[in-house]
């Protein structure tokens, strides 16, 4: 138990909650996974949903295991008040996770110090993360999905240190949103199609981080995002103290922006993304189409540039921009887009513009 308490101090000292729970398997997640793989609304995730049963049962990542202690931590500051036009989401706005490698660290420091073995995990397919949290008290399942605790609502961050070390486990934390669903017309492109269960095929923050383009019918919808969505969190009632209590501040990376950095200088800017392949095309992607919601007249210069560009997918993505911002103009050109562009893709979404 005095173990237990140090590692409760340590989270305490940081605004957070530690909870523990141990390694039996999740069967009712995994038959959720496998449901929604079925049914489509997996979308194109990975992760987790690559081998539900790889990440539902952690005792076969930790045969060695007893405990998994469970640790949310907010992550706030100023700045991430409510304010319009954000383009990133508060969590992606600077590496948060920062503050949770430290106190993931001393966690396991302090472990096995006392003689026991300590491996750290955050956001890792070996664990699903908002299970082992709500089954270790730390928090409840909200009708968004996300993960919901006393004080600060959905702006946490979840991380767990698996250990050998025997220690009292937690009782899950027996709530539930009542009727409350504020986070369900919140979403922008109607995700959340029932309270609980999430289509990623239409949430904006799996969509910006998949390969491939942004589907056409999802990216008005977008509006100035370029990574991350947080309606689904703003509109929580249990987090509106958390984000009342800081100050707002304009968006510090826009659009334009991303679209004239060197590739080094934006894989610098984005590095604690996840983008896929470690690739910053697909964060130029994302940029073009908030570019298009959002420019004007002053931004044909930077649309036009990408409109040649020798990636087909970012020329797919300019001209839906350059259709967006200043559809004359585009109808200028598609004729000889529509006869000169070698690929397929860029003609039939021209064509498609064309008669939209």
């Amino acid at each position: 138990m005095q173990l237990l308490d140090e590692l409760r101090h340590v989270v305490a000292d940081r605004g957070g909650q530690v909870g523990v729970t141990d390694l039996a398997p999740f069967p009712d997640v995994e038959s959720e996974i496998v449901r929604r793989s079925d049914d489509g609304t997996r979308g194109r995730l990975g992760f987790t949903f690559r081998d539900p049963v790889y990440s539902t049962q952690p005792r076969g990542s930790f045969p060695w295991g007893t405990s998994i202690v469970v640790v949310a931590l907010p992550y706030l500051q100023e700045g991430d008040g409510v304010s319009p036009g954000r383009t990133v989401a508060r969590f992606a706005d600077g590496d948060r996770y920062d503050v949770m490698r430290e106190v993931l660290s001393v966690l396991a420091t302090r472990i096995t110090t006392a003689g026991y073995r300590a491996e750290t995990v955050f956001d890792d397919d070996r664990i699903i993360d908002r299970a082992v949290a709500q089954r270790a008290g730390v928090g409840w399942s909200g009708k968004s999905t996300m993960i919901l605790t006393p004080g600060f609502g959905p702006w946490v961050l979840l991380g767990s240190v698996v250990t050998d070390a025997e220690l009292a486990l937690s009782e899950p934390m027996i709530r539930t949103c009542g009727t409350c669903d504020a986070c369900v017309p919140a979403c922008p492109t109607g995700a959340i199609v029932a309270p609980g269960v999430l289509d990623a095929r239409r949430c904006l923050a799996a969509v910006f981080q998949t390969r491939g383009d942004i589907p056409i019918p999802l990216r008005s919808l977008a509006e100035g995002r370029i990574y991350g969505c947080d309606d689904c969190l703003t509109s929580c009632p249990p987090g509106h103290r958390a984000l009342e209590s800081v100050e707002a501040a304009p968006p510090r990376l826009r659009p334009s922006a991303v679209l004239g950095m060197n590739d080094r200088d934006l894989d610098a800017a984005t590095r604690h993304w996840y983008v896929p392949g470690c690739q910053v095309r697909f964060v130029r992607r994302n940029a073009l189409v908030a570019l298009g919601n959002t420019g004007n007249i002053d931004d044909l210069g930077t649309v036009a540039g990408y409109a040649g560009h020798p990636d087909p997918m970012l020329r797919r993505h300019a001209l839906w921009a350059l259709h967006k911002i200043a559809p004359d103009i585009f109808t200028s050109v598609a004729a000889r887009i529509l006869g000169s562009d070698p690929d397929e893709q860029v003609r039939s979404d021209v064509a498609e513009m064309m008669t939209s």
